[in-house]
């Protein structure tokens, strides 16, 4: 009996130790699983899926523009010469796509030097460019990503120069042209405006949501240079050079105009409400320009142009493109002129502020 006692005593104080430690077991099997689970979390960036797959698109939306302009440019100009229009658009998604890899994109966002001048060469061949976000661009989304939305811009920026001197190029002349002005321009200017450091940017307090100094500025007036340098097409005055198919601009337009959603929303670099904010008005832009002048081409004209419909769209989304998702940080829409410190580029609550 007294065995038996001490069999059930035996018996019931290990169980009650184990349902003890259990517990403890338990608890201590839980904090080493949290802590493994947090450890990683402290370093690895929070890359968002939602982010990632928004810029993706945006970028792809960027791309279809430049064939877009190709086929803009195409139609307004004598049949003969519409392919080699085409192609000085499309021709910068092979060239400038490889020279900014190389080291377009290093001179633009890469490390400042000089003072804000241009960006180091650390990155050339997208060295140090990988899969994991660079806080001081996009905290959210990967580097590569940031990178080739990027490249889009750079992409169809010399391209829209070629609307310039139209029909009166070489192509091989064009290249070169193209390669030393990506390079000598709008590299810099892009680092000086959006690059970490850059002069503009730090000192004079620049805000360009998506492009209005870098993109359509310089664009415009290096187009401006190459007018007064180039001169006058031959046979104008003399030769019937009316576009040849608007249908083909018209066309082009509309590509245009849907690829600038990617280009204003899509620089907010998150699917947030700045994004949101850079759509509405970037529709809303282009569609008061295209009445805008369609109004007044019939108080001038007495009708109006599919020409002049175009142009104007055109002219709206250019218009709204640098201020297009800017907004006060108690969530009021707009901007103040300067560089007042409540501005954000995007969303407080992805926790990237960019100026």
């Amino acid at each position: 009996m007294n065995r038996n006692l001490r069999t059930l005593f035996t018996i019931g104080l290990c169980g009650g130790l184990g349902g003890l430690a259990a517990p403890v077991v338990a608890w201590a099997e839980e904090a080493t699983a949290s802590t493994a689970a947090v450890a990683p979390a402290a370093t690895t960036p929070a890359i968002s899926g939602a982010d990632t797959a928004f810029v993706m698109i945006c970028a792809a939306l960027v791309m279809l523009m430049t064939p877009g302009l190709g086929l803009f440019y195409g139609g307004m100009v004598r049949r003969k010469n519409v392919l080699a229009t085409f192609q000085q658009s499309f021709i910068m998604l092979g060239v400038v796509a490889l020279q900014w890899i190389l080291f377009g994109y290093s001179l633009a966002f890469g490390p400042d030097k000089l003072h804000g001048l241009i960006g180091g060469l650390e990155w050339v061949g997208l060295q140090g460019v990988g899969l994991t976000p660079n806080a001081d661009y996009a905290a959210t989304i990967p580097h590569q990503l940031f990178m080739v939305y990027q490249l889009m811009f750079a992409v169809i920026t010399p391209a829209l120069i070629s609307g310039a001197f139209a029909e009166r190029m070489k192509f091989s002349a064009y290249l070169l042209f193209t390669l030393l002005w990506a390079t000598f321009v709008y590299d810099p200017v892009a680092h000086w405006v959006w690059g970490t450091g850059g002069w503009i940017r730090v000192h004079l307090g620049a805000l360009d949501f998506a492009g209005g100094l870098v993109v359509h500025i310089i664009s415009g007036v290096a187009a401006l240079c190459c007018v007064l340098v180039m001169g006058k097409r031959k046979g104008l005055d003399t030769e019937d050079m009316h576009p040849h198919n608007l249908m083909m601009t018209a066309l082009g337009t509309g590509l245009l105009w849907f690829g600038w959603f990617g280009f204003n929303a899509g620089s907010a670099l998150s699917a947030g409400t700045s994004a949101v904010a850079a759509f509405v008005n970037t529709n809303t832009a282009a569609a008061a320009a295209t009445v805008s002048w369609c109004v007044i081409e019939m108080l001038h004209k007495g009708k109006a142009t599919v020409l002049g419909a175009c142009s104007g769209a055109v002219a709206g989304l250019v218009a709204v493109t640098p201020a297009a998702g800017f907004r006060h940080a108690d969530g009021r829409p707009g901007a103040r002129p300067g560089r007042p410190p409540g501005l954000l580029r995007r969303d407080p609550a992805q926790g990237q502020a960019r100026l």
